[in-house]
């Protein structure tokens, strides 16, 4: 028995003393929140492999400790929480924040996403190449990304045509969603994911704007029997960054650690499983039975351009007369929307 107790006790020692050793091998612990759940493929297979990789290759030094579901933040708070350290890193919706980052949003216009591995490719384009980056002077971007195209689901009725969403109260992500949806005669209600199954269960909308993707991350499948994919629709861009201070406060080899978690790599394992989970998304609504109408020819389709042009020259000329050079960015996107590779 004492020898038992010997064993249990030299154990307890030696696994407290692993523990500690462990503790202190960190130099650094980045707090990482954002809006997915836990159980959501962008989480598990996005911002955990990332911090697993930054912690890899930084033998250690560098913790995460990451927060899902809006759990440090709501969404709308995500990006002033990592500008202001109440949390270090963040991935989010940049359309939460109205008005702060137009440029960026561009790519929420018609006719610019074909897959979210193009959409990454695009957006990441965009700021390596200058024409965004002076939206994020306030803190340190590692990467950016965009979900796939976004279609129309509803409660109660399939929407085939523009004038079946008059009257309807339908979820946007983005105001650049907003008044694209008002144009087709719908009422839009200002959102973030999180809060769309509750309403939608509730009755406060009977439609929602969302990638496959989002249908399966927020369950939502689960409420709309009804689905409307017009190709070309829309889409969202989204970042990952960190606390500016944080990341200048990092010895040179441990941001070469971060470093090596940014760019265009990364924006493609966002966009590959944006595009992995759109498939799962769409089947499992195809396995429930679920009515999908597919608009011939998408956001090109005569009955959809006339007002989706008008809403995308109504969102340019109100950057332009802003001071931004909205036309010579999207004209970029555009470029960049043939170029980046689809898959």
């Amino acid at each position: 028995m004492k020898l038992t107790q010997l064993a249990a006790a030299v154990a307890t020692t030696a696994t407290l003393t692993l523990g500690a050793v462990q503790a202190q091998a960190a130099d650094v612990t980045l707090r990482f929140g954002h809006i997915w759940p836990a159980v959501a493929g962008t989480h598990k297979n996005i911002f955990q492999p990332w911090a697993d990789q930054v912690q890899k290759e930084s033998d250690g030094r560098i913790e995460v400790e990451i927060y899902p579901s809006g759990t440090l933040a709501k969404p709308a708070a995500q990006y002033d929480s990592v500008k202001n350290r109440i949390m270090d890193v963040t991935a989010t919706v940049q359309g939460y924040s109205a008005n702060r980052f137009p440029l960026t949003q561009v790519v929420e216009l018609p006719g610019v996403v074909k897959t979210a591995v193009q959409g990454s490719c695009v957006l990441q384009s965009l700021y390596d190449e200058g024409l965004i980056a002076s939206e994020y002077e306030d803190t340190h971007p590692l990467f950016f990304f965009t979900h796939g195209q976004g279609h129309l689901h509803s409660t109660d009725k399939l929407v085939k045509v523009p004038a079946d969403l008059e009257g309807m109260r339908i979820r946007r992500p983005t105001t650049v969603v907003g008044d694209m949806l008002s144009r087709l005669g719908a009422q839009p209600v200002g959102m973030p994911a999180p809060e769309t199954y509750q309403s939608a269960q509730r009755g406060v909308i009977n439609g929602i704007m969302f990638p496959w993707e989002g249908q399966l991350s927020f369950r939502l499948n689960e409420l709309t029997p009804y689905h409307t994919e017009v190709g070309g629709l829309y889409s969202l861009s989204f970042i990952a960054t960190m606390n500016k201070d944080v990341y200048n406060g990092l010895p040179d080899d441990l941001k070469q650690v971060i470093d090596n978690a940014s760019g265009q790599a990364w924006a493609k394992i966002a966009g590959v499983n944006y595009d992995n989970s759109d498939d799962t998304g769409r089947q499992q609504a195809l396995d429930a039975g679920d009515e999908i109408y597919t608009v011939e020819g998408g956001a090109e389709n005569p009955a959809w351009k006339p007002v989706l042009d008008e809403a995308t020259e109504s969102y340019l000329a109100s950057l332009e007369e802003k001071g931004l050079p909205g036309r010579q960015v999207y004209a970029r996107a555009l470029e960049l929307s043939n170029s980046c590779p689809t898959e």
